[in-house]
């Protein structure tokens, strides 16, 4: 027998801490160490800098877009919105990176604001409306 099983989007800090280290973590090509924050600035990773320090930002900034957006239910960040926001950090901070960078709470707010994410819920939402 099939069962369906439910596929969740990112429901909170923890699931964007996850995401984050993934980032820190994963080393492309295989067994290269270089990791994909690495590879965007290199010089604040070997200083220490890991993109997981941020989820808490990353989180909050999401948050504040939902609840500005006025848009219903539970925050729940699809993958393809939330690789958006991290591609528009880094490839920013890609042109910042110096020993002891850190992107700013401002950078990770205009990744949200430029990442879909309030846009897709607000075509999804009309979609699911007009089919009820």
């Amino acid at each position: 027998m099939v069962e369906d099983l439910a596929f969740y989007g990112i429901r909170n800090a923890q699931d964007v801490a996850t995401c984050l280290n993934g980032y820190d973590q994963t080393a492309y090509p295989e067994r290269s160490h270089w990791s994909f924050t690495r590879f965007y600035v290199p010089q604040a990773f070997d200083a220490g800098y890991r993109l997981v320090n941020d989820a808490g930002k990353l989180w909050e900034a999401f948050e504040a877009a939902h609840h500005k957006a006025s848009l219903p239910g539970q925050l729940e960040i699809p993958m393809e919105s939330f690789a958006r926001a991290v591609e528009i950090v880094l490839k920013d901070s890609e042109l910042r990176d110096a020993r002891g960078y850190g992107p700013e709470t401002v950078l990770w707010q205009h990744a949200v604001r430029h990442c879909g994410y309030v846009q897709s819920r607000h075509a999804t939402g009309r979609v699911l409306a007009s089919a009820a």
